[in-house]
C-alpha cells in the first residue's frame, strides 16, 4: 500500500477559475509518478481528491473555500417522490457493467453530449483525445455503466471509479434528445442502488459550488454530507 506520507503533492500555479467567474484557482496534484492503489486512492478521496484521467487534485486556492467535497451516505439516503418517478420512467433501462475502454457508440454519444449540453465549459468542443485521456486513462478501477433501451440503443453511459468504501463518480454523459427521462439525475439513482446492493457506504460526486447553479443537482440527493474544515458533515435539506 503506497503510504500517503511519502506521497509528493504539487501546486499549479494561478489559473482562470472553472466555476466561478472573474475568479483565480489554484490546484493541488498528486505526483503523477506515484502508482496508487485502491486503497491510497480512497483515502485520498475521503480527503476532497478527486481523479481527472491520469490525475488526482483538489482545489488549493488561497482565500477561497467554494469548492466543497460532497458525498451520499448510503446508510441514511431517502429517495424523493419526484426521484422515485424518474426510477419508474427509466425501469425498461438495462444496464451492463464493462471496464473502461474506447468505442465508437461511446464516443458518438459523448460527442453529441459535449455539443447540446456544454458548449459554454471547459470540455467544448469535444475530441478523441479529450475523451481517451478524460475517460480512458488513468485508474485501473475505472468501471463503465451502459444503459440502453428495449432496442439496445446506447443512451447513457456513467464512469465511476470503484473505491475501497464506495464509488466515485467521475463523469455521466447522455443522449440530449430524451430530457423526460432525466438521465443525469437517474443515472445517479442507479449508482446509489449499486452501492446499496454492493454494500458500499458512499458515493461521491465530486466538488458543489454553491453559486454555480449547474452543480445543484448534486445536494437534490438526501442527506448528504459536505467535506468542511477537514471533516464529513451531515447536511440535510427541507
Amino acid at each position: 500500500m503506497t503510504n500517503l506520507r511519502t506521497i509528493n503533492f504539487y501546486a499549479t500555479p494561478e489559473h482562470d477559475c472553472s466555476y466561478l467567474e472573474n475568479k483565480i484557482a489554484k490546484t493541488l496534484f498528486v505526483d503523477p509518478q506515484v502508482e496508487l492503489d485502491q486503497s491510497s486512492y480512497s483515502q485520498l478521496s475521503d480527503l476532497g481528491f478527486r481523479r481527472s484521467g491520469k490525475h488526482v487534485y483538489r482545489p488549493h486556492c488561497e482565500g477561497c473555500q467554494a469548492c466543497i467535497s460532497v458525498r451520499i451516505p448510503l446508510a441514511v439516503f431517502s429517495l424523493r417522490k419526484s426521484q422515485k418517478r424518474i426510477i419508474s420512467k427509466n425501469k425498461d433501462l438495462t444496464v451492463t457493467i464493462s471496464k473502461a475502454s474506447f468505442s465508437e457508440e461511446y464516443y458518438a454519444l459523448y460527442t453529441r453530449y459535449i455539443n447540446e449540453r456544454h458548449k459554454d465549459g471547459d470540455m467544448y468542443p469535444p475530441s478523441l483525445e479529450q475523451f481517451n485521456s478524460f475517460l480512458i486513462e488513468g485508474d485501473e478501477h475505472t468501471q463503465f455503466f451502459e444503459f440502453r433501451d428495449t432496442d439496445n440503443k446506447l443512451v447513457a453511459v456513467s464512469v465511476v471509479d470503484l473505491l475501497e468504501q464506495g464509488l466515485s463518480a467521475i463523469y455521466t454523459f447522455f443522449d440530449p434528445d430524451l430530457p423526460k427521462r432525466s438521465l443525469g439525475t437517474f443515472c445517479i439513482l442507479w449508482q446509489l442502488d449499486y452501492c446499496q446492493r454492493k454494500n458500499l457506504n458512499y458515493l461521491y460526486l465530486g466538488y458543489w459550488v454553491k453559486e454555480c447553479r449547474k452543480m445543484n443537482y448534486k445536494i437534490s440527493f438526501q442527506p448528504f454530507e459536505l467535506l468542511i474544515d477537514g471533516h464529513w458533515t451531515l447536511v440535510q435539506q427541507k
